[in-house]
């Protein structure tokens, strides 16, 4: 679960699994103040959207953000003609969409990302997001519904342009 939020906020599976080794780090040297007020799966979420959201401020300070690796692009871009896998019409459209998304959902500030993909993704109470960010439920719904709205308008203009 922590890999998979971490490649849903970070974007790189090799960032990714290193976040998700600090994160158990991190848990395994705080467990002592674990004082029980949530379940020990969204204290692991904050832990970890906290993690990522300072690799994210790294990411941008250092505009890491414009690069992408050979193996990202290879994933996005790879060979179509796999034996067992649908037409090649089927799964370009399936790629292209899934980078549309991709890329709008980078567009969104980490704030509302992080709410989307605790919410559509990961399918966390909007209460469990909330102690997972620190925030208030009335904050994570309205994230939300900017989120979402942002999302709407970017994909919209996307397919008009």
């Amino acid at each position: 679960m922590v890999v998979q939020l971490a490649m849903n906020l970070l974007g790189d599976r090799d960032e990714a699994l290193d976040l998700s080794q600090e994160v158990f780090l991190r848990v395994f040297r705080t467990i002592h103040r674990f004082r029980g007020q949530s379940s020990l799966r969204t204290w692991i979420y904050r832990i970890a959207v906290n993690q990522a959201r300072n690799r994210h401020r790294f990411w941008r300070r250092r505009r890491r953000a414009d690069q992408v690796s050979l193996e990202q692009h290879v994933a996005a871009h790879g060979d179509l003609m796999s034996t067992g896998e649908p037409a090649p019409d089927r799964v370009l459209a399936q790629k292209e969409l899934a980078v549309r998304v991709h890329d709008a959902l980078d567009k969104l500030p980490f704030d509302q990302r992080t709410v989307i993909v605790l919410r559509e993704i990961d399918g966390l109470s909007y209460e469990e997001i909330g102690y997972s960010l620190g925030v208030a439920v009335g904050t994570v719904k309205s994230r939300l519904t900017r989120a979402r709205q942002a999302l709407r308008l970017e994909l919209c203009e996307e397919r008009t342009a």
